[in-house]
């Protein structure tokens, strides 16, 4: 962990006990477990950068964090990654896409953060699809639906409400099943420990 100027704590490396990864410089700043030798790579597709948001996500799960994992992407760059630290940091706002954007306006000298794309493993939740209005995000591509709580179209819009400064543009479902199957089988595993517990 360290601290800024402003004396908040982000996590920075990736080999360190960290969550959020970035050079501070704008560039890419290497591998994470599973990940290739660091090679850049700005032409790849979507499924690319959604891979490496749920390597990001089986991060938290080993944490002991809700399975949610985000990487934010530039110029076809990742240049950040973040996973769910509520249980860490104590922090109900401590989600992936929350952290990640925090990190990013020192990654890239401004708190517009136009042009930046953000893969994240579950649809947003109300506070950080209106932290990806507020700062601008370009583009959000998302895994899992959440009918009950997701804010980027499925039970709310607000990354394109009317009216808004700023309207997100949205991509769904993307490896949706692989995204739900991580999350499956967090809870799945969170119960039967549960259950032990008890007996």
């Amino acid at each position: 962990m360290s601290n800024d100027d402003s004396g908040l704590l982000f996590p920075t490396a990736p080999e360190s006990d960290g969550f959020v990864s970035g050079s501070g410089d704008g560039l890419f700043d290497g591998p994470i477990d599973g990940e290739d030798d660091g090679e850049l790579k700005p032409l790849l597709g979507d499924d690319y950068y959604m891979r490496a948001a749920l390597r990001c996500a089986q991060q938290a799960a080993d944490a002991g964090e809700v399975p949610v994992g985000a990487v934010a992407v530039k110029d076809g760059l990742i240049i950040a990654r973040s996973w769910n630290q509520v249980e860490l940091l104590k922090d109900a706002t401590a989600h992936a896409e929350l952290m990640l954007i925090a990190s990013l306006p020192q990654i890239v000298g401004d708190w517009r953060l136009d042009g930046i794309d953000i893969y994240v493993t579950k649809e947003p939740c109300a506070m950080c699809a209106g932290a990806m209005v507020n700062s601008r995000i370009r583009r959000v591509i998302f895994g899992m639906r959440d009918p009950r709580c997701g804010c980027a179209g499925t039970a709310l819009d607000i990354t394109g409400f009317p009216g808004m400064l700023h309207n997100v543009e949205v991509t769904a479902g993307l490896m949706e099943e692989e995204c739900k199957e991580m999350f499956q089988t967090f809870f799945r595993t969170v119960r039967a420990n549960a259950r032990k517990k008890k007996s």
